[in-house]
């Protein structure tokens, strides 16, 4: 069978994942929406929703034309159809996203209408709609990817030189355009729901001293419109970067082994596909289960057929093993760093579980750092975040030591597609969180009976776990993706080693280290300056509107989401344009100064280390505090005097959840796509520099 007949299992693979993912959107679909007012509520939620994917959109379909024209104007010959990669990875990313958004909006009211009926039922409709995001993510992933080798390998031919020379370079513009919508999706969904959060906890929970989700809070539907433009969209243009990320970057180090070692990395990612749909059968529970084991039984299921299933195509792929830069490579070495990549991103996972699922230790110091003032509360939370980076980072230099020993820089960019191989079902777990929550939301704001707020609870308390989860597993094959596109880099670059000892490249790794401060930075003011915004119009709606604290008013809505909107999409430029142009400008001018791209790769190096770092740190911190907040509004339940929601502990919790969710819905995540963005730069450049 040859090499590019094998292709053709990875794109059926991929069209059977999204046939799948239609056929998962027409159940939800086909659901019951609930009462009127539920649809009523739900309506407005998609409406902010889809209006601000819209107008993002917009502004993004300029900085993609403008993007494509540089890319065609700068290239010569064959080269220039790297902008035509660059436009469709572009766009299946902003695909995947409104796919993701479209079925999350419709899941959030079926699942709060199911949660009248029984646990099991909304737990079935959640996930279903979060498995739409996983799937169409990694089934266009492939589906790009694999159509476009299919085509231009046609063309220019599989022989080494002009998969090196012509074909990867080319198929990297897919990988540019997939990051440059993960970068805006990203930023500005979480500046959009931070804002809103933010405007709701501070005037409504603190302030006002009414519930979460209280129909009289101006900024509720706001709130509940950025749970799926933040946590949806993207989370899911975040995957999807990282995804094709690990497989390109793989592509490029697999291709002096010839064809097989280029299609290799699709055909692992195809069996991952299989493996996610084969696991979404087994997220089931029965009545009064547990939520959590149902998702994980899908989640373990779908990582043991994928460690079976990719043995057997590593072997039928390149038999006893292949030949790397003059390196052997055994099929059995090339399984491991698959399987040791999968192992990292479990581990780091379990760890991101301990540090911010409730009643755990971490958490239960923050709890009773409450009980002392709020000052308290954001020390042990500060506390907690920055030491919760060592364990993640020993796992993921122990994946990269394990997997480098194995297979070589090559067994590196395998550890990272093996760790996001089974993206489709890990993300349809993410993904299912926001939809809960959403259906918490709308059981509030409908004003449903409280057996059917407990329901939407247990399930939103599970997606808490997940989310951090997720964002855990985010950060790690970010980390690990990074390092394989630098490698990838290294070497289209031709940069045989990167000597620290030379002032450019130190100079270099210092200002990539400053970089991730610095664009944080950026995201936390963008989130504070819309909050303040936020805030302002909902104490004047309060204020002004006569009856609407009484429950005889409406709070004007649209009003708080045009906020959102319109403080997101004029933020997110900034941070954007300091992760596009700061790689071009440094490597076309150490090329210039120089002579080769050494500062280029020293600052890669040092964004890497600090964003990792900087990106878990934000995360569990933030996670913590969000649950610790939940934690203690639990504690209505115990007849303990100054505990549960309204109390002086509470306020403080609030405070810190506050700080915390810029933190871990904002500034962290965003820190992921930054890194993995400026590798996937510094690659597409790289064949200027050499």
């Amino acid at each position: 069978m040859t090499g590019q007949t094998m292709m053709w299992f990875a794109i059926l693979m991929s069209v059977v994942a999204l046939l799948y993912a239609a056929f998962l959107a027409k159940q939800v679909s086909d659901k019951d929406p609930g009462t009127e007012k539920m649809i009523e509520v739900a309506a407005a939620i998609r409406e902010g929703a889809m209006a601000f994917i819209k107008r993002e959109y917009r502004i993004l379909f300029i900085f993609v034309m403008a993007v494509a024209i540089i890319l065609a104007v700068a290239n010569t010959g064959a080269l220039k159809l790297t902008a035509v990669a660059f436009v469709i990875g572009a766009f299946c990313s902003g695909l995947a996203g409104f796919l993701g958004l479209n079925i999350a909006t419709k899941a959030n009211v079926r699942t709060a209408s199911a949660a009248r009926i029984g646990l099991t039922q909304a737990l079935d409709v959640a996930f279903r709609g979060g498995a739409v995001m996983g799937l169409c993510v990694v089934g266009l992933g492939v589906l790009g990817l694999g159509g476009l080798f299919l085509i231009f390998s046609g063309k220019f031919g599989t022989d080494v030189n002009n998969l090196k020379d012509v074909v990867l370079p080319i198929l990297s513009g897919f990988s540019l355009g997939a990051s440059s919508i993960a970068l805006f999706a990203r930023v500005g969904g979480g500046i959009y729901t931070k804002a809103a959060d933010v405007g709701a906890d501070l005037v409504g929970k603190v302030e006002a001293g009414i519930p979460e989700d209280d129909p009289r809070n101006p900024a509720t539907i706001a709130d509940n419109v950025g749970d799926n433009v933040g946590d949806v969209c993207g989370m899911g243009a975040d995957l999807f970067e990282s995804y094709v990320g690990a497989i390109i970057s793989a592509m490029v180090l697999g291709a002096t082994a010839g064809l097989n070692g280029v299609i290799l990395p699709l055909l692992i990612a195809a069996i991952g596909i299989l493996a996610s749909i084969i696991g979404t059968f087994f997220v089931k529970t029965k009545e009064g289960g547990n939520p959590q084991k149902a998702l994980n039984s899908g989640m373990f299921v779908a990582a043991g057929l994928f460690v079976v299933g990719a043995y057997f195509v590593i072997r039928f792929t390149v038999g006893d093993g292949i030949t790397l830069s003059s390196m052997n490579i055994d099929a059995l070495h090339i399984w491991g760093a698959v399987v040791v990549g999968l192992v990292a991103g479990s581990a780091i996972g379990m760890v991101t579980e301990y540090y911010c699922a409730m009643q755990r230790k971490p958490v239960n110091e923050i709890v009773n750092s409450s009980l002392t003032g709020t000052a308290t509360v954001i020390m042990s939370g500060l506390a907690l975040g920055k030491r919760s980076t060592a364990l993640p980072l020993f796992f993921i230099g122990a994946a990269v030591l394990v997997s480098f020993s194995l297979a070589g820089l090559f067994g590196i960019a395998i550890a990272a597609l093996g760790m996001l191989a089974t993206t489709g079902i890990q993300l349809a777990v993410d993904a299912y969180g926001p939809v809960a929550d959403n259906a918490g939301g709308i059981a509030e704001m409908s004003q449903l009976g409280p057996e059917v707020r407990e329901r939407t609870d247990s399930l939103d308390a599970v997606g808490n776990t997940t989310a951090a989860i997720g964002k855990g597993f985010a950060i790690g094959s970010a980390a690990l993706t990074a390092l394989a596109l630098f490698s990838a880099f290294r070497e289209q670059a031709g940069l045989t080693s990167i000597d620290v000892t030379r002032p450019e490249v130190m100079v270099g790794i210092l200002l990539g280290g400053t970089l991730p401060f610095l664009f944080s930075a950026m995201t936390m003011r963008a989130v504070g300056l819309a909050a303040n915004e936020m805030i302002v119009e909902v104490r004047r709606q309060f204020r002004e509107i006569k009856g609407l604290m009484e429950g005889t008013a409406k709070a004007d809505y649209a009003r708080c989401v045009d906020i959102s909107t319109s403080a997101a999409l004029k933020q997110m430029i900034k941070p954007g344009l300091l992760a596009v142009v700061v790689p071009v400008i440094v490597g076309f001018g150490s090329k210039a100064i120089w002579g080769d791209a050494a500062p280029l790769g020293g600052m890669l190096v040092g964004v890497t280390v600090t964003g990792v770092l900087l990106a878990i740190f934000m995360s569990n911190a933030g996670g913590a505090w969000d649950n610790a907040k939940k934690q203690i509004e639990g504690e209505k339940r115990c007849s303990i005097n100054g505990t549960g929601k309204g109390s002086d502990r509470h306020a403080s919790a609030v405070i810190g959840d506050t700080v915390g969710d810029p933190y871990k819905d904002t500034s962290g995540p965003s820190l992921n796509i930054l890194l993995k963005l400026m590798s996937v730069i510094s690659l597409v450049i790289a064949p200027f520099l050499v």
